[in-house]
């Protein structure tokens, strides 16, 4: 259970005045250690166990020195200024400057109490909305979660995961999709993959790269890199499938095979477990998802291999082998991109006009009529107005339930500023998963579409994104939600050519679709990894009921999530976004910065 907050540490710069770009600190009632852990600083001088103060509802405080190096207090009422020696403590009163080191890292107290500490609350409420996403397992398919990150406390990353709780359990064959693969923390980060069977690893890397990976890896591990049929195009796709004796699960992420992508970045994943399809019965019909997936896996046109599956014998693992499965109750689409020039039939299977032909055929609340677009990812291509436009008409597909279009609303470019990455938990050094060119980032007609990466809620606001959005929102509420390994780039979404009889893409890329849906009130949760799976309860279905579809909402959202047509998804980023101010500057990797960053480094080092 929390503990209520009942003060504040607001960051000062040198001339006093509050320091925007370093996050306050939250103090709550009872003892509170404050260090070089939590304090966006680095200075040798402080101690991990620096200082600790000792807050109550009543609004007194005290403050006692845990490290080597004295503290100094200033007074609100006086000025007068004390030093606090190690080891001892003294009373602290509202509004009171302390002064980390003598002379440096100002800080002003704030202390709340009554109505001021009700509304502070339920602003901790709104600020810590990552403390409440705790989806039940029958909803855990229908959402995504976000990855943990090392250095955030343990309420950061409620319901976050790690690669561990991915790959788990008795796991016959694997096969890991990926851009970057860093095989030494792999194996170092989820040992059971040595005890797989039989892995296959589709990558994007080089040729070196590549080579030391095959040096490196176990000998029943499989390299393959997809063929890249246009210059400039990569393999970017982030996916896992994992093979059990129960089924398969099906994982995809936005996160490269790296350590700091699955430690110190925002980033999201999504996964769901299919059972075997049942001999015995009739088969399952063709879904969505199904037809989706085997069309992606039949272009990657890996290398063959055998599997030993108990109670199946040796089967071969193929791009066909994946249709054994009952996908019925997948709670998604797949939306992704391969290379080539896709004309008739192939136009609409593929990148952005994937996108367009399925939310064509959705029906959306008319709340969505000219709503808002967002667009969030960690690298921008070589944009023009005309390619933003077509993209634009994609995302702004879908209909209302009298068949008027939702028509186009206006779309927000999410995007870290120079000071987001300087102040980030791995300061300028996260600018290079944010890699894109200054004569990419400042085209002047970008500027109307600049929005801040704010992510108090979900306390990823220093945890720079490599995760990739796109979205339609009215307020709290989402219409629908991609999360995917597409940059904004047309080498992953594709361009229109040819009078738009073809669409040309340069790269993999694979994305998950989450949409308003029929609620289903019966049934189960598969699981590959448990063997007794939770079952919800089992009613009579009213007419109303059958009908009723989900609503997509985010974490913030102020109603009752219980309700089984409500979905909350972790959305790391505040909506509505905010419009960059005249002082903000968008990242650009290839410019120089002389002021030091939160570890003292300038940019390029």
């Amino acid at each position: 259970m929390a503990h209520s907050q009942v003060a504040y540490l607001i960051p000062l710069k040198a001339d006093l005045k509050e320091d925007n770009s370093s996050p306050r600190i939250t103090l709550s009632e009872g003892p509170n250690i404050i260090g070089r852990g939590n304090v966006s600083i680095v200075d040798k001088r402080l101690s991990r166990k620096h200082i600790t103060f000792i807050v109550s509802t009543s609004g007194s405080a005290s403050l006692s020195v845990d490290g080597t190096n004295p503290v100094v207090i200033r007074s609100s009422g006086d000025g007068e200024r004390k030093k606090v020696k190690p080891s001892e403590e003294v009373s602290v009163c509202n509004d009171d400057l302390i002064e980390l080191i003598p002379g440096h890292h100002f800080f002003k107290l704030v202390l709340l109490n009554g109505r001021a500490a009700k509304k502070a609350r339920k602003a901790e409420d709104d600020v810590e909305a990552i403390r409440r996403f705790c989806p039940p397992n029958e909803k855990l398919p229908s959402t995504f979660r976000l990855l943990s990150v090392d250095a955030l406390p343990d309420w950061a990353n409620t319901s976050c995961v790690s690669i561990n709780d991915v790959i788990e359990g008795d796991v016959v064959a694997a096969i890991l999709s990926n851009y970057m693969v860093d095989i030494d923390w792999l194996m170092s980060a989820c040992p059971k993959l040595a005890n797989i069977p039989q892995v296959m690893v589709i990558h994007g890397e080089g040729d070196g790269r590549q080579e030391y990976i095959q040096r490196k890896k176990p000998a029943n591990w499989i390299l393959h890199k997809p063929r890249l049929p246009i210059s400039f195009g990569t393999h970017h796709s982030k996916a896992i499938f994992l093979v059990y004796p129960r089924g398969v699960r099906v994982v995809v992420h936005t996160a490269n095979l790296i350590h700091v992508d699955w430690n110190n970045k925002s980033q999201g994943l999504w996964m769901q477990d299919f059972p075997w399809k049942d001999d015995d019965k009739d088969p399952p019909k063709g879904c969505g998802f199904e037809g989706d997936l085997i069309d992606y896996l039949n272009v990657l046109k890996w290398p063959e291999f055998t599997a030993n599956l108990p109670g199946r014998g040796n089967v071969k693992i193929n791009a066909a082998f994946f249709k054994k499965f009952d996908y019925s109750d997948a709670t998604v689409r797949l939306i992704a991109s391969v290379p080539g020039y896709h004309t008739g039939f192939n136009l609409n299977k593929w990148g952005h006009m994937k996108l367009r032909t399925i939310l064509q055929e959705c029906i959306f609340d008319r709340e969505f009529r000219r709503s808002p677009l967002i667009y969030q990812f960690s690298s921008l291509g070589s944009l023009d107005e005309k390619w933003l436009a077509e993209f634009g008409n994609s995302l702004s597909s879908g209909i209302t339930e009298d068949k008027t279009p939702l028509g186009p609303g206006d779309s927000l470019i999410i995007w870290p500023t120079v000071e987001d990455v300087r102040c980030s938990l791995e300061g300028y050094a996260a600018g290079n998963a944010i890699p894109s060119p200054l004569k990419n980032v400042e085209k002047p007609f970008l500027k109307k579409y600049w929005a801040r990466w704010k992510a108090d809620h979900s306390a990823r606001g220093r945890a720079m994104p490599h995760i990739k959005t796109f979205t339609r929102y009215n307020d709290q509420k989402i219409a629908w939600f991609l999360l995917t390994s597409s940059n904004l780039s047309k080498a992953a979404w594709g361009a229109l050519q040819k009078n738009n009889s073809q669409l040309m893409i340069r790269s993999y890329e694979l994305g998950v679709l989450f949409l308003p849906s029929p609620i289903k009130t019966q049934g189960c949760v598969f699981s590959c990894t448990e063997s007794n799976p939770s079952v919800m309860k089992a009613k009579q279905e009213t007419k109303d009921e059958v009908e009723k579809r989900s609503k997509l909402v985010t974490m913030t959202w102020q109603g009752d999530r219980d309700l089984p047509e409500i979905i909350s998804l972790p959305v790391p980023y505040q909506l509505p976004p905010k419009p960059y101010s005249p002082e903000d500057v968008p990242w650009s990797w290839d410019r120089g910065y002389s002021k030091k960053d939160v570890y003292g480094q300038v940019w390029p080092r």
